[in-house]
């Protein structure tokens, strides 16, 4: 038997998706969606977003379609948009990191007209989604809805880049 320094999941040089590549050397905010209230309560991380201003400003994302989030038809999200701090809480809610209870045992939630609120985070983003179907993006579903609230937080913003969290140049 030998050990080995190669990641065991990642093909060969020669057979990587070059576009994934190159996504992966875009920097992206991290955010969690999240809708619903009480036990009803679902969420997602979610990276691949654009806020566009406007009268009214303008959320875009791409979902994904098997997400709980998803299946629960919201009308209304709140765009949370993660801290520093919140590397282990984004994982949860991408299901990749264990949570005991649900991710939403993990950080301080509150209420809000347009769903659960992270307290202590860069800031959120109440969000009325358009009714219409949302269309099909790749692997994702590209929703979109109005801006009807934003919050602008304290916190140092939490970026993916190259497959790991950090936090902006100069941050």
């Amino acid at each position: 038997m030998t050990i080995h320094t190669d990641h065991p999941f990642v093909p060969p040089e020669g057979e990587r998706d070059q576009l994934r590549r190159m996504r992966g050397r875009l920097a992206s905010p991290v955010t969690v969606w999240a809708a619903g209230s009480g036990p009803a309560r679902r969420g997602l991380t979610v990276s691949s977003f654009l806020v566009a201003d406007g009268e009214p400003g303008q959320v875009l994302g791409l979902i994904d379609a098997d997400s709980d989030l998803w299946e629960s038809s919201p009308q209304t999200v709140v765009v949370n948009v993660l801290g520093a701090e919140h590397r282990f809480l984004a994982d949860a809610f991408a299901g990749t990191a264990p949570a005991p209870g649900g991710p939403f045992t993990l950080g301080e939630w509150s209420d809000s007209e347009w769903g659960p609120v992270l307290t202590g985070g860069a800031g959120w983003i109440g969000v009325r989604l358009a009714m219409s179907e949302p269309r099909e993006v790749g692997w994702g579903l590209l929703v979109h809805g109005d801006v009807e609230h934003v919050s602008v937080g304290d916190a140092e913003p939490l970026i993916h880049l190259r497959g790991r969290y950090r936090t902006a140049p100069g941050a």
